[in-house]
């Protein structure tokens, strides 16, 4: 896959396919054609589970980004994306997802001043209740 990342202008629409720099859509799509789907797969759960960690405080800049509302809306999207992707891949990605699903569905009921009810935190409609 390609580190490129599309140009945009100071609008932020994307630049035209011919700015220098840029790529063009095609070449965009033949990069993205070669990956297997279970790498995107895999790549999305894990800027899911990033991004839910830094909104939950635990990352090294800690209270400075934690927002608990945003925090739970990634939670649930990673939740969900895990369970429609069970049958498409492998144990072998799948069984560490998932550890890193309930370890952050822990750390979210840690940090909530009023925890949710078992079965109803965060992605729990997938996974059932998490329990400590």
């Amino acid at each position: 896959m390609s580190d490129t990342i599309p140009s945009t202008d100071s609008q932020g629409s994307p630049g035209s396919a011919d700015s220098p720099g840029s790529p063009g859509f095609d070449e965009m799509a033949r990069d993205i054609a070669e990956v297997p789907a279970v790498e995107v797969i895999v790549t999305v759960a894990v800027n899911l589970m990033s991004a839910a960690a830094v909104k939950l405080g635990l990352t090294e800049g800690g209270d400075e980004h934690k927002d608990l509302d945003e925090a739970r809306k990634l939670v649930q999207a990673l939740a969900g994306l895990l369970d429609a992707s069970t049958t498409e891949i492998s144990s072998f990605h799948a069984a560490p997802l998932r550890d890193g699903l309930k370890s952050l569905q822990l750390a979210f009921r840690e940090a909530s001043l009023v925890p949710d009810e078992p079965g109803q935190g965060p992605g729990e409609k997938y996974t059932g209740p998490v329990f400590g």
